[in-house]
């Protein structure tokens, strides 16, 4: 996936290579690259449209050609949703993902524990259950590679629970860059950007 990759200004060259499946937490302090990471990848190939302003860089990066990115961080303002509840929002579709019955929209809004709020608007959810639908709605516009922004900030526990659980049903790859000890539990593989610009992976999480 990376060969000899340079976030300019922030990080030295480094390879990485992330399999099918793989649950990759990526830790650091603030300001190391981090975000830039997962934005680089999410322009590549992005089941949403989004067009994501460049990430300056130098080296090879690359997905494989059945991968689709899909891209969540907490700054989600999507003012298209706010005054339509879940259900309908599932059952209408979009460009990037179709539409759904009632019965199937309640099965996957289950999924992240949101079925209680079907019938609910999106503006008037909780922000823990705003992000769960987000990251439900990426996941149902195609993507096979999930890249998380902070996924459990700002979340109760509830939430953040019901966010694990969802996405321990997905099937594809989930890329999180992420300072919730807890929420690493549920993640095998862990890349550490440096202070100092070394990006290496460890064998556990590696906190600053």
């Amino acid at each position: 996936m990376c060969e000899q990759l340079e976030l300019e200004g922030l990080t030295y060259p480094f390879d990485l290579e992330i399999w099918y499946g793989d649950r990759v937490a990526v830790l650091g302090a603030n300001g190391t690259g981090k975000s830039h990471f997962l934005r680089l990848l999410a322009g590549i190939s992005p089941v949403d449209g989004v067009v994501y302003a460049p990430v300056a860089h130098e080296g090879g990066v690359r997905l494989g050609a059945r991968v689709r990115a899909g891209h969540f961080s907490q700054t989600h303002d999507r003012p298209e949703l706010r005054d339509q509840t879940l259900v309908r929002i599932l059952w209408r579709g979009d460009d990037h993902r179709d539409g759904m019955d009632r019965h199937a929209a309640m099965r996957a809004l289950n999924r992240y524990d949101l079925a209680g709020q079907g019938d609910q608007r999106f503006d008037t959810l909780s922000g823990g259950q705003q992000a769960r639908f987000l990251v439900l709605m990426l996941e149902l516009s195609g993507a096979t590679l999930l890249l998380l922004d902070e996924p459990t900030d700002n979340l109760d526990l509830a939430s953040a629970e019901a966010l694990e659980e969802g996405l321990a049903a997905f099937e594809g790859t989930v890329v999180a860059v992420t300072h919730d000890r807890w929420f690493t539990r549920s993640f095998d593989r862990f890349v550490v950007f440096g202070g100092d610009g070394e990006v290496k992976e460890a064998p556990e999480p590696v906190w600053d």
